[in-house]
């Protein structure tokens, strides 16, 4: 058995932190991960060499002289050498074809199962998330780095954005669309209002993402706040 030197480590240890956050720099990642930024750059270097990553122009440029720093961003090949969920789609979609009726076929069926296991993921969350803050976008994000999604949460000027910088089922999802529209409904039900979904992996996107717009968060603010008020009432009465 081939153990894993420090060199290795250390890069792996690069890439799990560009998986998980996003796009960086070769600054952020020296500050994150405390490596000095020469030794932050030559595992860069050697990793987009192996085709693992690959340097971008940042999407914002900062105020001040001189060029923007570029960001190192997860290639589909470097994704690939991360957890993947391929064995247990193939186990949940053998359980749901075993269970069907003869007369479910083709893309009838692939919609279907793709609703069978959006069913399961939001009964897990909340199998999981209990005691989380109830439809938290935040809670949202850290039950699917839990699945292996490497999720997390950004406020944005129209709301609030979940970004998921992996998917573990991303080759399937590119085939079959259905995985990714069942699983933006289910995130629009745990969290009790609209959702957009704006870009996935599987459409070949850098990072998946999904936006609750700030109209939706004061509506269904404001709904629990009038169901509160009314529960009172009657209790009152």
């Amino acid at each position: 058995m081939k153990l894993a030197t420090p060199e290795l480590k250390t890069r792996e240890l690069i890439a799990r932190s560009i998986l998980a956050n996003g796009p960086s720099s070769a600054l952020v990642l020296s500050e994150r991960l405390g490596i000095t930024p020469a030794g932050i750059r030559r595992h860069l270097d050697a990793l987009v060499e192996e085709g693992v990553i690959e340097p971008r122009e940042p999407r914002t440029r900062e105020s001040g002289r001189g060029r923007p720093s570029k960001v190192f961003v997860m290639t589909d090949l470097g994704r690939t050498s991360f957890e993947h969920s391929y064995d247990d789609l193939a186990i949940s979609a053998l359980r749901f074809i075993a269970q069907s009726s003869a007369a479910t076929s083709g893309a009838g069926a692939v919609t279907a199962f793709a609703h069978t296991r959006a069913e399961e993921m939001e009964r897990k969350f909340h199998l999981v998330k209990k005691n989380a803050a109830k439809n938290s976008a935040r809670a949202l994000a850290d039950f699917l780095t839990d699945e292996g999604y490497a999720a997390n949460v950004h406020e944005l000027p129209i709301g609030v954005e979940i970004c998921q910088h992996h998917c573990p089922i991303a080759h399937v999802a590119a085939e079959f669309p259905q995985l990714c529209e069942t699983e933006t409904e289910v995130f629009s039900k745990i969290l009790g209002t609209h959702v957009q979904r704006l870009a996935t992996i599987a459409r070949g996107d850098g990072v998946c993402t999904t936006v609750i717009p700030n109209n939706a968060l004061s509506k269904r603010t404001n709904q629990a706040t009038s169901t509160k008020k009314q529960m009172k009432g009657k209790a009152s009465a």
